[in-house]
C-alpha cells in the first residue's frame, strides 16, 4: 500500500503513528522513494477476535511510530496464517495514521487509498502534516530574497527536513508569523491602569498615550513629563511634544535646531499598530484599539506608504475612541448652526423643521416629486420607442445589405415541409444568451459557431460569419442557397438563417461529437476511439455524400474545402459534411469552373492551385488526404522526425513507392485490419492523390470501391450474408464503445496480426 505527498514540501511529521488492526500478519513500513525501513510490527490473535478498543499491545493490532518526517511511505503487510485467505486475515481491518499532538487536522472519513481489497479501509485520522514554504531551499537563501521572504519582522525561520523553510513567532510573542505585524511587536493593552495623570502642564495627554508605565497602551505611546511643562517623546532626543490629537491622529513635535536654541515644529502621523483595519478587527476581544461603541477604524497612510490603523469617533460623536463608551453624541442644536426652524437632536445628527408654511412646503415637494416621476416615465417610454425604431431601421438595412431579398427568392421554391426559415435576430440572441462566449463551439475560417436552444427546444448550431468584405457576404448567401437544396443523411441539415445583424447567421443542426480531426489528432499517444470498422464506415459515408453533391444533386456542387475538420460526427457517430461557404455549384453542361483559389493547405489539389481550374476531381484529391489521415493518424502538414514540416500526401505516396506502407500505418490500423484491406485502401488512396485530375477516379467510383471493401469485410466477419445486394446499404454505425472487440457481438473477424499468428502456428517445425 502506497502514499505519496500530493505536492512538493508536504510531509508526514515525526511523532505520527501508523496503527494497523487485523489478525496474524507482519507489517513493514518503508520510506517512499529510498526504500529505507522506517519500522516493523507484528499482530497475533491466536484464533481470537481482534479487540475493537483499548491500547494496542500486538494482540489484534500493532503500531509503528515515525521517528522522522516522511514525504511518502510504502507499507508491506504479510499474512502469517497460511490457511487463511487474504480476505480472512485482513477482515475486519483498518490502517490509519494518528497523532496525539495538540494541533492537528482531524478527518475520520478521508480515505487515502483503498486499492488492496474491498474488505479493508485505510484512512488518515488526525495525522499531522508539515507544510513549509518551498520557493527557496533554506532560510539562508530565502532571507537573501527580500521581496519573497515569507517571515515577518519579529519571527524566526527554521529549515524544513523536506526542503524549504517555516516561520515561527519568537517565544515571547504569539500570532501569525506570515503576515505583517503578525508577531514580534508587544501586545496593545486597550485598558490603562487606574489613577493615571492626564496632563503635563497645559498639555492634555489622552489614552493610548500615557505618562507612566501601564498608563499607555504600550511602550511606544509612553511620554515623559519633564520640567518646563514640556513632554519629551520617548523615541527621540531633544524632541518635545507640544500637542497630542486623538481626533486627527497627529503629534506636534518641536525639534531643537543645533547651534542655537531655536526650534522648529513638525506634525507627525501615528498609528496604533502596523495592521490593517480588517486584520485588527479580528482581535476585537483582545488587542483591538477602537473600544468605544460609536467609533470607526481608519487605515493610516503617508503618501503611498501604509503605516497602520487608528480610531476615530463616528460622525456626530466626539470623545476618545480608545476608551470604553467615551464617544458621546454631539448636541448640534446647542451649537450655532443654520436652522431657521425647529431643531431636533438625535444620536449622530439632527433635523431642522421650518416653523411656517410647513403644509405648503409639503404640498410643493409632493407636486414636484410627482411631476418629476411622470416626466421620467415619459422620457423613458419615448427613449425606448426611439431606440427600438433605430434598431428596426438598422436591422432592415442589414437585411438588404446581406442580400436578404435575393435569398428569399433563392429559397422561395422549396417545399413547405423542407422550407428554410429566416430567423429574427431577437430569436437567435435569446437562443444563445446574447452570443455568450461560453456558448462558443468552435472558430473556423468562415466564422464562429455558437450552441443555441430555440424556443421549440431544438438544440442548434449557429454560425456567425466573419464579414469584412462583400465577397464574404456572397459566400454566405452561397452556402445558404446550396444547403437549402441538399437533403442527404450525411450532409449537415440547414434550419435557416438570420440577416438582420451586421454579420449574417446560419442555423443548422447541432452535431454533438465534434469533428473527425479532433478524434484523430487530439492525443495521438492513446488509442483512437474510432476502430478500423468505424474509419471505413466514416470514409464510406463521407464519400457517398460527396458523390451525391457531384452527381446526384439537382445542381452539381463542388465543395472546394473538403478536410477532416469539416467532417462532423453526431451522437451515433454518423458522418455529416459541413461548411459550404467556399462551395461552387455548376450547370449540368459544365465540367469545371475557373475561380480564385480557395481551400486549406495540405488538402489543396495541386492542379487547382496552379491553374485555378476547379473540377470535381479537386474534391477527390482532398478526400484522398482524409483517407491518409484515417490510415496514419497524422495531420496534413506534420512535423517529421527531423523537426521539419512535411506534406502528408507526399509522405504517404513516397512510403508506398518505397514499399514501407506498414511502417507508416497507425498501429491500431495494423492491429485491427488485415493486409488485403490495407492494400485495397492504399491503392484507392494513391489513385485519389495523383497529380493530374484526369488520372484520378470520380467521387462516385471512390464511393463504390469503398462500399465494396466494407461489404467484403462485413461478409468476412460473418455480419452480412454473402450476396451483393447489401452493397451501398450497409452504413449502420459500428460499436464505438468497444470498437476493437468484434467477437463480443458474435462476429468472427481476424486482424492482420491475428492472421500472421495463425499462419505461423500451421508452419511445419
Amino acid at each position: 500500500m502506497l502514499w505519496e505527498a500530493p505536492t512538493e514540501g508536504i510531509t508526514l511529521s515525526s511523532g505520527n503513528t501508523l496503527f494497523v488492526a487485523g489478525c496474524d500478519f507482519d507489517v513493514t513500513l518503508f520510506e517512499y522513494g529510498t526504500g529505507d525501513i522506517v519500522g516493523f510490527c507484528m499482530s497475533r490473535c491466536a484464533g481470537k477476535k481482534a479487540p475493537t478498543g483499548g491500547p494496542c499491545n500486538g494482540i489484534g493490532c500493532c503500531l509503528i511510530l515515525l521517528q522522522r518526517d516522511l514525504a511518502g511511505f510504502r507499507a508491506e503487510l504479510v499474512s502469517t496464517n497460511t490457511t487463511a485467505t487474504r480476505s480472512d486475515w485482513l477482515h475486519p481491518g483498518i490502517m490509519a495514521f494518528v497523532t496525539y499532538n495538540d494541533y492537528y487536522y482531524r478527518s475520520n472519513t478521508t480515505t487515502v487509498f483503498s486499492t488492496w481489497t474491498n474488505a479493508s479501509d485505510i484512512f488518515v485520522d488526525g495525522a499531522l502534516l508539515s507544510v513549509p514554504i518551498v520557493d527557496q531551499p533554506s532560510c539562508q537563501s530565502a532571507q537573501k530574497k527580500n521581496a519573497s521572504y515569507a517571515c515577518s519582522n519579529g519571527s524566526s525561520c527554521q529549515d524544513s527536513s523536506a526542503g524549504g523553510y517555516q516561520c515561527y513567532c519568537s517565544s515571547n510573542a504569539r500570532g501569525n508569523p506570515y503576515i505583517l505585524g503578525g508577531c514580534g511587536e508587544p501586545d496593545y493593552n486597550p485598558k490603562p491602569k487606574g489613577h493615571c495623570p492626564a496632563s503635563c502642564g497645559s498639555i492634555i495627554v489622552p489614552f493610548p498615550f500615557g505618562l507612566q508605565k501601564g498608563c499607555s497602551a504600550n511602550d511606544r505611546f509612553l511620554l515623559n513629563c519633564i520640567s518646563g511643562n514640556l513632554t519629551l517623546f520617548a523615541l527621540g532626543d531633544a524632541q518635545y511634544v507640544t500637542n497630542v490629537s486623538v481626533e486627527d491622529g497627529t503629534l506636534t513635535v518641536s525639534n531643537v535646531v543645533s547651534g542655537n536654541n531655536a526650534t522648529e515644529d513638525t506634525v507627525k502621523k501615528w498609528a496604533v499598530a502596523n495592521l490593517t483595519c480588517q486584520q485588527a478587527k479580528l482581535q476585537k476581544e483582545t488587542t483591538y484599539a477602537c473600544r468605544s461603541s460609536h467609533s470607526d477604524c481608519l487605515n493610516v497612510t503617508h503618501g503611498e506608504i501604509f503605516i497602520g490603523y487608528r480610531c476615530k469617533c463616528s460622525s456626530g460623536f466626539q470623545g476618545n475612541p480608545y476608551v470604553q463608551d467615551d464617544c458621546t453624541d454631539i448636541d448640534e442644536c446647542a451649537l450655532p448652526i443654520s436652522c431657521n426652524g425647529r431643531c431636533q437632536n438625535f444620536p449622530g445628527g439632527y433635523t431642522c423643521t421650518a416653523k411656517h408654511n410647513l403644509l405648503l412646503g409639503i404640498a410643493t415637494g409632493t407636486a414636484c416629486g410627482l411631476a418629476s416621476i411622470i416626466i421620467a416615465v415619459c422620457v423613458t417610454v419615448f427613449a425606448n420607442k426611439w431606440k427600438k425604431g433605430i434598431q428596426k431601421r438598422i436591422r432592415r438595412a442589414h437585411f438588404k445589405k446581406n442580400q436578404g431579398l435575393l435569398l428569399e427568392q433563392l429559397i422561395s421554391d422549396e417545399s413547405t415541409t423542407n422550407k428554410t426559415k429566416i430567423f429574427s435576430l431577437q430569436e437567435l440572441e435569446k437562443a444563445t444568451n446574447n452570443f455568450d462566449a461560453t456558448r462558443v463551439l468552435g472558430r473556423g475560417g468562415h466564422g464562429t459557431v455558437y450552441k443555441g436552444i430555440l424556443s421549440d427546444q431544438r438544440v442548434v448550431a449557429i454560425k456567425k460569419s466573419r464579414i469584412v468584405e462583400q465577397i464574404e457576404i456572397d459566400q454566405f448567401i452561397n452556402e445558404v442557397a446550396i444547403l437549402s437544396q441538399i437533403i442527404h443523411r450525411n450532409v449537415v441539415k440547414l434550419f435557416g438563417c438570420c440577416l438582420e445583424s451586421e454579420v449574417p447567421l446560419l442555423v443548422y443542426e447541432f452535431i454533438s461529437n465534434g469533428t473527425l480531426h479532433d478524434l484523430l489528432h487530439t492525443d495521438v499517444s492513446v488509442n483512437c476511439t474510432l476502430s478500423w470498422d468505424d474509419r471505413i464506415r466514416i470514409a464510406v459515408e463521407a464519400a457517398g455524400a460527396l458523390a451525391y453533391l457531384h452527381s446526384a444533386a439537382a445542381i452539381p456542387i463542388f465543395h472546394r474545402d473538403v478536410k477532416s475538420s469539416n467532417i462532423l460526427l453526431d451522437g451515433s457517430f454518423t458522418t455529416k459534411i459541413s461548411d459550404f461557404g467556399a462551395s461552387r455549384s455548376v450547370s449540368l453542361d459544365e465540367t469545371h469552373v475557373v475561380t480564385i483559389v480557395q481551400g486549406t493547405f495540405g488538402y489543396l489539389d495541386p492542379e487547382y492551385y496552379h491553374t485555378g481550374t476547379l473540377t470535381d476531381k479537386s474534391d477527390v484529391y482532398s478526400f484522398g488526404v482524409i483517407l491518409v489521415e484515417l490510415l496514419t493518424r497524422k495531420k496534413p502538414i506534420f512535423i517529421n522526425e527531423l523537426g521539419g514540416k512535411q506534406n502528408l500526401s507526399h509522405y504517404f505516396v513516397e512510403g508506398l513507392q518505397e514499399g514501407a506502407a506498414m511502417e507508416i500505418m497507425d498501429h491500431q490500423v495494423v492491429k485491427e485490419a488485415n493486409a488485403e484491406e490495407i492494400d485495397d485502401i492504399c491503392s484507392l488512396t494513391e489513385a485519389c492523390l495523383r497529380l493530374r485530375g484526369r488520372d484520378r477516379p470520380s467521387m462516385r467510383e471512390v464511393d463504390m470501391r469503398l462500399q465494396f471493401l466494407r461489404s467484403k469485410r462485413l461478409r468476412k466477419c460473418k455480419k452480412i450474408p454473402a450476396s451483393d445486394e447489401e452493397i451501398g446499404n450497409s452504413d449502420a454505425p459500428m460499436n464505438v464503445v468497444n470498437p476493437g472487440n468484434l467477437t463480443s457481438r458474435g462476429i468472427s473477424c481476424y486482424s492482420l496480426e491475428q492472421e500472421l499468428s495463425s499462419s505461423l502456428i500451421t508452419l511445419p517445425r
